[in-house]
């Protein structure tokens, strides 16, 4: 069965500096897809964020860049396997050099935290119970 991916594109300041970050998350860099303009980090088998430094993002858009310090351009959100696993990647985000993003959600069935990554993109990071999922 084919499985759609998803391939997020994101403008960087310094992408050394963002892929230091992102690997310290325990993502991966996959080289085919990275060079000097680009990097490809495997967040999983079907997601993917593209980190572009700037001249080359404003390559794929007529569209002024946003500064994510100053605006809010995109809400990444990703699943966690638990409540633990939330902590866990939003801790290890906020000592590479994020900020937190808002504040703890906890609606017992539904759990996040968020940080803004180096750029200031904000990733939130959610747990929800299997059985509140399942319906």
């Amino acid at each position: 069965m084919y499985q759609q991916m998803i391939f997020v594109n994101l403008p960087v300041n310094d992408l050394d500096a963002s892929k230091k970050f992102f690997t310290e998350l325990g993502y991966t860099i996959n080289p085919q897809f990275s060079d000097e303009k680009a990097a490809s980090v495997v967040i999983s088998d079907t997601i993917v964020a593209m980190l572009l430094t700037k001249p080359f993002y404003a390559t794929f858009t007529k569209k002024e860049i946003a500064d994510a310090t100053k605006t809010s351009e995109v809400l990444v959100a990703l699943s966690a396997e638990s409540r633990e696993k939330v902590d866990e990647l939003v801790d290890k985000a906020l000592s590479s050099g994020a900020t937190p993003s808002g504040e703890t959600q906890d609606h017992g069935f539904m759990y996040g935290r968020a940080f803004d990554d180096l750029d200031g993109h904000t990733w939130e990071v959610i747990w929800m119970d299997p059985a509140t999922v399942q319906g």
